[in-house]
């Protein structure tokens, strides 16, 4: 298992000993794009999704790969996981650092709704 499989399930077993039950935010970074659901683990679902290809953000983004891009993903999900019902996730960052892109989309998550 290499360094970044390891520290990814690492997060991750940090996030379920202390989710009580919430649902997970799960962020997935490429080179060009952003992706970021909301998943329901005990049912084994995604309740919500957004990422930079969606036909409502890929006109209106310069490009699917900077901070503003991972903001407007953010706030899109945010908006689609509250017409879920969903207002508390707990985050899970992968095995990403939580800045950069990172951070924006987290942060547009939270202006648009969500917490955690």
């Amino acid at each position: 298992m290499d360094l970044r499989e390891r520290r990814k399930q690492r997060v991750r077993a940090k996030l379920r000993r202390g989710s009580a039950g919430r649902l997970r935010l799960s962020v997935f970074r490429s080179s060009q794009h952003i992706y970021a659901q909301v998943i329901d683990d005990e049912a084994g679902r995604t309740v919500a999704a957004a990422s930079t290809l969606d036909k409502e953000l890929r006109g209106s983004l310069k490009t699917g790969a900077d901070k503003a891009a991972a903001e407007a993903v953010g706030k899109l999900l945010a908006s689609r996981a509250t017409a879920a019902g969903v207002d508390r996730v707990v985050f899970d960052r992968g095995s990403y650092v939580y800045h950069g892109r990172i951070k924006a989309l987290a942060d547009g998550a939270r202006e648009g709704g969500l917490s955690f």
